[in-house]
């Protein structure tokens, strides 16, 4: 299979780069990646009737570091030395998931939070993100768990997430693109709860 025969390739690179690190006098710079940005659509504005603060993602110890996640096997986990994140992965999803939201939901002003900030009538999501990574059979995969919560801090409701996506080739650009789709589903997925769960008027 072609996705394995990539990631084959990917982890003798990483060994291979970790073996020779020593020797060479200089190593080239990493490529660097974000998500697709989501079209934003400015159709809230002042006139939204539903407020939603949204949390920096939770991500699990091994996802928060520079470089790619891959998933060699059922338990080997390689960070890519030569293909990294362009920005921290938490800021990453947050505001890719606050354009997301918002084009979902165009009645709701999607706020980032912020320390210490507080909005006495805005709803309130937040996420734990454990898996968010290339696997070994050609998926991309993102898996956690969101919990929202009412203005008052009530929990109005806590679901687990587990989304796959088939990379359209090989490489990382295929794999940071597969990774954008399936940010794409939870985002689908998540303004389908708050659409449920917000009071209706």
């Amino acid at each position: 299979m072609k996705a394995r025969r990539w990631i084959g390739v990917t982890l003798m690179a990483v060994l291979l780069g970790g073996a020779l690190g020593g020797c060479a006098s200089s190593t080239p710079a990493p490529e660097r990646y974000t998500l697709p940005a989501a079209p934003v659509q400015d159709a809230a504005g002042a006139e939204a009737r539903h407020q939603l603060l949204l949390a920096s993602p939770r991500l699990a110890h091994y996802l928060d570091v520079d470089g790619i996640v891959m998933q060699v096997d059922d338990i080997t986990l390689v960070e890519a030395r030569g293909h990294q994140w362009a920005e921290a992965l938490g800021r990453q999803l947050q505001r890719a998931l606050r354009d997301r939201l918002a084009n979902r939901l165009p009645d709701t002003r999607v706020m980032l939070e912020e320390p210490g900030s507080r909005e006495a009538k805005a709803l309130r999501l937040a996420l734990e993100i454990d898996r968010f990574q290339g696997r070994h059979d050609g998926l991309a995969v993102i898996g956690g768990r969101f919990r929202l919560y009412a203005p008052d801090g009530r929990l109005l409701a806590m679901h687990s997430l587990d989304v796959e996506s088939v990379l359209a080739a090989d490489g990382y650009p295929a794999l940071v693109r597969a990774l954008g789709r399936g940010w794409d589903e939870v985002a689908e997925r998540l303004a389908e709860v708050i659409e449920q769960e917000r009071p209706q008027e």
